[in-house]
């Protein structure tokens, strides 16, 4: 097993990659220094003068064509995916590869028609001959920093999208995922993006310091709270606008009336695919006192039957975790869990010599556990009690985080109402974790868990800026505000702020003689 995800070598500009299931090395990447970053947004920024001016057309043509590409790639993709990260390779097609294809299709076919320019209204200033539209312009280069834990998904799709926005991309992937980072600039190449268009950096953390101190116009990172602090101040120092997003602690509630089987399935499935490593992960659940016990009976069931192994073996369901640091993180918070008189009900350990960690179930918990506040971000599946609806909604919203959650029920009028207390950016019904990979849905979080939102239109209108075009139809004719003042304006002036001012048409209607006496007045003049 490596000591690491990653290992320097002799070359100081270089480092190696290793497969945290197996320790195999992958192989090694360039650490791009603050001058070579400087000259990939430069050459970013050279290209978008182009390729802003090229049509919805031919920008849907060249993300189609890269759909195409990771289609038939799909198997190799896959394979680099898990060996990157550790997790399975279904999970690689699953929740990385087939999302990220839809959402391409949907934004390169879709994207023309969301960013229309649209005729505004402007009330009753129209019926002075005026009228105003809005369209929408790129930002320019878009800065794209990702995760490692979804290291295809994330920046591919922020990348299509920005691309069908006609912006240019600088990537800098998470450095365990390099790899994978690498090769969406390949796909992007083999589809015929020009030169330039996307662009890989790779490197540590200083290399993503110098992509946002290199002054992109927009900058996407999704990551750690603490680094996308970081992000916001270094990027507010040029007034660089940001998505943030950020992490999770994400509750499901259970009530008795719920399917349980069901919900016992989607508890496992949310708490410990990607090994946990997943910002929408379950990491806290919530059950309805009366119902607890048979809960927790079928989870365990459940997570026992679960097969954990290099992620090559398709019937693996729980690979290993990306890395040593994470995984002490995992440690800690079960530590922690046993101290506070929690009981690890199955699991609770790691591999010995590996970054393996078994999944684990973990009941009599309570909102003041450690693990039950911060980011735990591993296979873990802690569980604690309510008795009332209420109860239920303000443990969930007892956190730092508000990324996602969900709300269990046989009671879908009960489920829609606790779901709307919920201070979260998605809130699922009988539903859990998926929702980033539905591309036409926005993605993002309240609270500690971002600023901004990705996907969806919400997240398309990101990655532009809304031009307001007005245009006065009655241009032989002065404006009745303009100067020079007068008694006579100074009367025309109260009456818009009286009369036309309450958007009332037969108020408006008395002024008009006052009005026209304004304009002639100006005429005259």
């Amino acid at each position: 097993m490596a000591e690491s995800v990653q290992r320097e070598t002799a070359k100081a500009t270089e480092f190696e990659l290793f497969d945290p299931a197996t320790g195999e090395r992958l192989g090694s990447v360039p650490v791009l220094d603050k001058r070579q970053v400087e000259e990939a947004v430069a050459a970013a920024r050279a290209a978008f003068a182009a390729w802003e001016r090229t049509s919805f057309a031919e920008r849907r043509k060249a993300i189609l064509r890269a759909c195409e590409v990771v289609t038939a790639e799909m198997d190799t993709i896959a394979r680099l995916i898990s060996a990157e990260t550790g997790k399975p390779v279904g999970e690689a097609i699953s929740m990385e590869i087939a999302p990220v294809l839809d959402l391409m299709q949907f934004f390169a076919k879709r994207t023309a028609k969301i960013l229309k320019p649209r005729r505004i209204s402007i009330g009753l200033y129209g019926l002075l001959g005026r009228r105003s539209k809005i369209v929408h312009k790129p930002w320019g280069v878009v800065a794209i920093i990702p995760a490692w834990n979804y290291p295809f998904s994330i920046p591919l799709g922020e990348a299509a999208m920005a691309l069908m926005a006609g912006n240019t991309v600088v990537i800098k992937p998470a450095e365990a995922t390099s790899l994978t980072g690498l090769l969406i600039g390949d796909i992007f190449q083999k589809a015929g993006v020009p030169k330039d268009v996307v662009t890989i950096v790779t490197g540590a953390g200083e290399t993503g310091a110098a992509l946002v101190a290199a002054r992109p116009d927009k900058v996407m990172f999704t990551g750690s709270v603490a680094t996308g602090k970081k992000i916001a101040a270094e990027a507010a120092k040029e007034l660089t606008s940001t998505v943030l997003e950020l992490g999770g602690k994400d509750p499901m509630i259970v009530f008795a009336d719920a399917n349980l089987k069901i919900a016992a399935k989607a508890a496992v499935w949310g708490a410990f695919c990607n090994a946990g490593q997943s910002c929408s992960s379950v990491e806290r659940l919530y059950v309805e006192r009366s119902a607890a016990d048979e809960l927790t009976r079928l989870i365990v069931e459940e997570t026992k039957a679960l097969k954990q192994g290099v992620g090559t073996d398709e019937d693996v369901s729980v690979g290993s975790m990306s890395s040593e640091r994470q995984l002490r993180v995992v440690e800690d918070h079960v530590e922690d869990f046993r101290r506070e008189g929690a009981t690890i009900v199955t699991g609770g350990r790691r591999r010995e010599g590996t970054l393996f960690y078994e999944p684990t179930v973990i009941t009599n918990t309570t909102n003041r556990m450690r693990g039950m506040r911060e980011e735990t971000f591993g296979p873990t599946l802690p569980i604690a009690i309510f008795d009332t609806e209420r109860e239920a909604a303000e443990l969930a919203n007892d956190s730092e985080f508000g990324l996602t959650a969900s709300v269990w029920s046989g009671d879908r009028a009960r489920a829609r109402r606790v779901a709307e207390q919920i201070h979260a950016g998605t809130v699922t019904i009988n539903e859990v974790l998926y929702t980033h990979g539905i591309g036409q849905t926005p993605w993002g979080g309240f609270k500690n868990s971002g600023r901004g939102r990705t996907h969806g239109a919400a997240g398309l209108f990101e990655l532009v800026q809304a031009q307001h075009i007005h245009e006065n139809l009655l241009a032989v004719l002065p404006d009745a505000w303009w100067m020079p003042y007068s008694p006579n304006a100074v009367k025309t002036f109260r009456a818009f702020a009286t009369k036309f001012a309450t958007g009332s048409i037969l108020k408006t209607a008395s002024m008009v003689p006052q009005l026209l006496r304004r304009i002639m007045e100006l005429r005259r003049k």
